[in-house]
């Protein structure tokens, strides 16, 4: 198959599930896909945009199904990536933007801070074109920026940001509501792209976790609620 093009065990595969469950969402219209030889094939970063706008609205327990298959086929020897990716000069408890554009750039001046980013300016390009087309904002008062694709030659390792402001922010939230915590993400390829959204989502599925953040004294804390709530999902 030509590179980017997936059949439906690579997609199942791709995105963990059931191999089944992938078939019969292909067939119902209920992912992208196209008919080849009679075959179904899948178009590696159409599936990849599509799902990261599917997955604020998935089930719990179908991101748990995710989160695991792409863990599983990733053979990951740290289950706790995530937490393995934050660090405390990425983490600012009082951000003084009052707009959308500078929570932007500075969520990534403190990428920069981790010195994990060899490019700011594209960064915060491709952050600005995915809000453009389509925001990452969730409802509960957070959002989660990230560039639509993968960015290999602008991050040294995958980034996870984590910035909170003094006032809510308009952001466009689903519910109509302001932001003020922002998770921005940044990987070198689309499988553990995906995979950061998935338990990102599914940490964030429990509204206690934002709010202990929110009241958090320190970087050092924040590093500590992320360890924790993330060992909580992974316990089930």
């Amino acid at each position: 198959m030509p590179h980017g093009v997936m059949n439906l065990q690579a997609l199942a595969k791709f995105l963990g599930i059931d191999l089944r469950r992938a078939e019969r969402m292909a067939r119902r219209g209920r992912i992208p896909c196209q008919k080849v030889g009679g075959q179904l094939r899948f178009n590696r970063a159409e599936i990849t945009e599509w799902m990261q706008q599917q997955m604020p609205n998935l089930k719990n327990e179908h991101l748990e199904e995710m989160d695991s298959g792409i863990t599983a086929h990733r053979q990951l020897e740290e289950d706790l990536f995530l937490s393995k990716m934050l660090k405390e000069e990425a983490i600012s408890l009082a951000l003084p933007a009052r707009t959308k554009n500078s929570v932007l750039k500075e969520l990534v001046a403190l990428a920069q801070d981790t010195e994990l980013l060899y490019d700011g300016e594209t960064l915060l390009e491709a952050l600005t074109r995915c809000e453009e087309l389509c925001s990452t904002a969730l409802e509960g008062g957070i959002a989660i920026p990230h560039p639509r694709r993968p960015l290999p030659y602008t991050v040294v390792e995958p980034i996870l940001v984590i910035g909170l402001t003094g006032q809510g922010i308009g952001f466009g939230a689903p519910d109509g509501g302001l932001t003020n915590l922002f998770f921005m993400t940044c990987s070198q390829d689309d499988h553990h792209h995906l995979h950061v959204l998935a338990r990102l989502c599914r940490m964030l599925s429990d509204g206690k976790f934002a709010g202990a953040i929110r009241f958090a004294d320190s970087a050092e804390e924040v590093v500590e609620l992320i360890q924790e709530r993330e060992e909580q999902v992974l316990q089930g």
